[in-house]
């Protein structure tokens, strides 16, 4: 560690989790000339392909998770379903960024919710409620339509129920049955949904993205598109107000965090123009992927700056981009032939490395850049329709 408490190029990151993420920021810490271990359950997950090191244990394997933290300079994670408790151990015996608190907050919806709550930021109205015997009296309070979730371990809208009548009540009760703590959430009548990737250096530096417009299908991220660029101005319902109001509140999230790292932050925006939070991820985001080829500084190198206390990159997308999700459902019938997509001329393709693809898993991404976001938005459609249009056998 140099004398300013920055870790330099030469040190190991470990990373918790060994998912897409990881194997991506594990990718980034190679180019940057870092050592990078992994600690993740399995024999081979995708981020131990690109690993000096696999410790495969359980995510809150306390032990293991010590003896990890001992193995590299600092640790971070890519997944918010880590005991907080394990990181907690490891803290005291290294570096962990960002915080276990940080990470205990946004990993359960409840203590999230009434953190944005208790620092006046803007959310849908809610009620938390400790099992499903209170949704009624919460549904009565928070109105119809609205969506029942449960409090911990969601992610790509599972654990999530909407409740469009009251009749539906009920039935919300009897699929979430047993799950604990909820959070009864009012539904919002949507003009765009947004995410900002903020990073944020331990002596408080920022360095903020212009928002992402998200898309989804089934509650899963289908399609990111990032229009703007240096000089913001309208697109869609967004205009540069709503721009500079939601890289403001993503900064404030990450500040009211402490955090030491990188976070998205996710927002709704409503048809009267108001920007609610919905949710913080303390990691970097689906939404940010296309960040690798379109913006000056991708995501990942951002969080390894930020957890290694280096200057934190340019956010600046010099181009439009679009980013469209490759889910297990385009190897249902055989192997897409991913020829076809690399036949559109600046498609970029990216796979996970995942052993089996099963529907609704994100297997892999596709990104374009381009003079305008509608193009390259129908680069990266067109793109994945030539993978389902053209299949090669599955061996």
């Amino acid at each position: 560690m140099s004398p300013g408490g920055r870790l330099l190029p030469g040190v190991t990151i470990g990373v918790v989790g060994g998912g897409q993420l990881g194997r991506m920021l594990g990718l980034a810490a190679r180019r940057m000339g870092l050592g990078f271990n992994v600690l993740a359950p399995g024999d081979s997950p995708p981020a131990a392909a690109v690993a000096d090191r696999h410790f495969s244990a359980r995510l809150d394997d306390e032990r293991t998770m010590r003896a990890f933290a001992e193995s590299v300079d600092v640790l971070t994670f890519e997944f918010e379903n880590v005991s907080s408790a394990a990181l907690e151990a490891a803290s005291e015996v290294g570096l962990v960024r960002p915080s276990p608190a940080a990470l205990h907050t946004t990993q359960h919806r409840g203590r999230e919710k009434v953190f944005l709550r208790l620092h006046g930021i803007p959310t849908a109205r809610f009620r938390l409620v400790g099992d499903v015997s209170e949704v009624p009296a919460a549904v009565e309070e928070v109105g119809v339509p609205c969506v029942v979730k449960t409090a911990g371990f969601g992610y790509d809208g599972k654990g999530q129920v909407v409740i469009e009548v009251r009749d539906a009540v009920r039935a919300a009760m009897t699929a979430l049955a047993g799950a604990g703590a909820l959070v009864v959430e009012e539904r919002v009548d949507l003009a765009a949904e947004l995410s900002v990737v903020v990073a944020r250096g331990p002596h408080g530096d920022t360095a903020t993205y212009a928002p992402f417009l998200n898309r989804h299908v089934g509650q899963v991220l289908d399609v990111t598109l990032a229009p703007f660029t240096g000089g913001v101005t309208s697109w869609g319902p967004v205009g540069p107000a709503v721009v500079a109001a939601a890289r403001e509140e993503a900064e404030r999230v990450a500040a009211r965090l402490e955090l030491v790292g990188l976070c998205c932050v996710e927002f709704f925006l409503d048809r009267a123009g108001e920007l609610l939070v919905n949710e913080i991820a303390p990691r970097p985001h689906n939404s940010g992927h296309l960040t690798v080829e379109a913006a000056e500084t991708s995501q990942f190198e951002q969080q390894l700056r930020a957890v290694c206390g280096l200057p934190l990159g340019s956010t600046v997308l010099p181009r439009p981009a679009a980013m469209a999700n490759l889910l297990g459902d385009l190897w249902s019938d055989g192997d897409p032939d991913l020829a076809a997509a690399l036949r559109v001329p600046g498609v970029a393709l990216h796979l996970y490395g995942k052993s089996e693809a099963r529907p609704g898993r994100k297997m892999g991404h596709l990104t374009a850049t381009a003079d305008s976001v509608e193009e390259a938005e129908e680069k990266v459609l067109r793109a994945r329709t030539a993978l389902s249009r053209a299949r090669r056998p599955a061996a």
